[in-house]
């Protein structure tokens, strides 16, 4: 069941970022602070409860900008990948975008080889490569940004 994050999730989303070392765990504490807080309304926070917690996400709105989002994170823990989990997260914050009446929903990730796996995943959930910005995150590797509109 896909629901908002509580307070009392945080130990179980940090063992799927450690999982999947995305960043330092420890930092979700201060990422999540504003939206349990409910001072940050626009922003959301997913997680898939399933007899425990498999996937995050997180999405928020671009500033100066009518109908865009940004899919800041998403992760499935790895012993749950490839069971759909990311696919029906996706399909999830897409329609919940598209209910509130979102144009765009964007999704970034590295270009390099390590990251082919992301990319086809965003692609198979039918994202289209809209840029790519050399030498992003460091040299010799880009960023690549991918684009799909929304349907109401």
């Amino acid at each position: 069941m896909i629901r908002s994050i509580t307070p009392s999730d945080l130990p179980a989303l940090k063992m799927i970022i450690d999982a999947n070392e995305l960043f330092p765990s420890a930092m979700l504490d201060e990422m999540t602070s504003d939206y349990l807080r409910q001072d940050s309304s626009n922003e959301f926070w997913l997680t898939d409860d399933d007899g425990g917690l498999v996937t995050i996400a997180y999405c928020a709105p671009e500033k100066m900008t009518e109908g865009t989002y940004n899919l800041y994170l998403i992760a499935v823990h790895p012993d749950r990948q490839g069971q759909g989990r990311g696919t029906a997260m996706m399909q999830h914050i897409e329609q919940m975008l598209a209910n509130q009446g979102e144009r765009l929903l964007l999704v970034e990730t590295s270009a390099l080889d390590g990251f082919a796996a992301t990319q086809a995943f965003y692609r198979k959930c039918g994202y289209e490569e809209e840029a790519r910005i050399r030498e992003f995150y460091q040299a010799g590797e880009d960023k690549i940004i991918f684009r799909k509109a929304l349907k109401s």
